[in-house]
This record gives structure tokens, C-alpha cells and sequence, in this order.
């Protein structure tokens, strides 16, 4: 079993890996193309953004700048809106409904690092190869969410349609259809239909 497939599946894996940092390098590089262009490079940035990410919706905008793991675990549905200097670190799965609002600096981080300090630490085998072991969790945003500015997203958390998260909230668990969160860690503060 590759360490790609471990990391996708949820399992504890070595993210010092060469195929993976392969990968990470041109998300990398990708990136920084990207943040290049100017706004009216719309059709350069679609072409970038569609060679890169897992899916990309129609009428989607992503404002520069924009930092990916992968990106290729990325997937966007349609009319979705993320305002500058969002960060994906997609080592599992990140999926996006339609109609997605997502505010300035929000990051969305679905690695999981042991809690015991000997297995999260850089490790080395007896050839001098450093191995550093993660896992990670997806996260889904359904349709209809908006999330104000700097949210943070954590690993395994779904955001339910029509939610919406309060600017600067850290969402460490599930948000259910229709609430409003908001804090650290985020608690519901109210309802959308109220």
C-alpha cells in the first residue's frame, strides 16, 4: 500500500514520503503561478486552477493568495467564492458544495498529528531518512455556507447546508444545517431561519 493511498484512507502515514513531497512541490509551484496572475488573467487562472484540483466548479473564484498540499484533493462546486489568502491542506479529502461563500485567511487543515510527542516528532532510520508520520480526516462544506473571515476548518468537521460560521471561529466539530457558529471553539449562537 502506497503512502498516498494510507494518507486517503485515513491511516497513519509518512508524509516525508518522496511521491508525496513530489506532489506537495508542484501543488507548491502551482500555487505560486497562480497568486502570479493579475485579475484579468480570469482564463489563465481557470486553466491552472482545472489542471490542479480534483474538481472545479463552474463560476468558482478563488482571490489570490492561495496556498494547496495537494490540491489535487480539492473539489468545488458550483458558484463558489473564496476571498484572499485561503489555505487547503488537502491531505485528505476537501469538498465544497455549491454556492460556497468563504471569507479572507480561512483555512481548511485536515491533518492529524499524534498527540505523543516520540511519534509526531522527525524520525530516523538506520539509513539517515527521515520519516515524519501523520493522518489525516476530511472535511466537507455543503451547500449554501458562508464563513466569515479567518475561520478555521479542522480535521473530520462537516459544515451542514445553509450554515453559517461567525468570522474568526475555529469549527473543531460538526455544524448542523442552518446554524449560526460562532467563537473558539465554535458554538451555536443562533438560526438562520429565526
Amino acid at each position: 500500500m502506497t503512502e498516498q493511498t494510507k494518507m486517503l484512507a485515513g491511516r497513519l502515514y509518512d508524509a516525508m514520503d518522496p511521491a508525496l513531497a513530489a506532489k506537495r512541490q508542484l501543488a507548491r509551484q502551482t500555487a505560486d503561478a497562480y497568486n502570479a496572475t493579475t485579475e484579468g488573467d480570469a482564463a489563465k487562472r481557470h486553466a491552472i486552477l482545472a489542471g490542479l484540483l480534483g474538481h472545479l466548479g463552474t463560476d468558482c473564484e478563488l482571490n489570490p493568495s492561495v496556498r494547496f498540499d495537494y490540491g489535487e484533493n480539492l473539489y468545488l462546486g458550483n458558484h463558489c467564492y473564496f476571498n484572499f489568502d485561503c489555505i487547503f491542506l488537502d491531505c485528505a479529502a476537501i469538498r465544497f458544495g455549491d454556492n460556497v461563500f468563504v471569507g479572507p485567511r480561512c483555512s481548511f487543515l485536515t491533518p492529524v498529528h499524534p498527540l505523543q510527542a516520540a511519534a509526531r516528532n522527525r524520525q530516523f532510520d538506520d539509513a539517515g531518512q527521515v520519516h515524519l508520520f501523520e493522518s489525516a480526516q476530511p472535511i466537507t462544506v455543503e451547500s449554501n455556507v458562508w464563513l466569515g473571515g479567518g475561520v478555521t476548518v479542522n480535521p473530520g468537521v462537516t459544515i451542514h447546508h445553509d450554515a453559517v460560521v461567525g468570522s474568526g471561529a475555529v469549527v473543531t466539530k460538526d455544524v448542523q444545517a442552518f446554524a449560526i457558529v460562532a467563537g473558539v471553539p465554535a458554538k451555536v449562537i443562533g438560526d438562520v431561519r429565526a
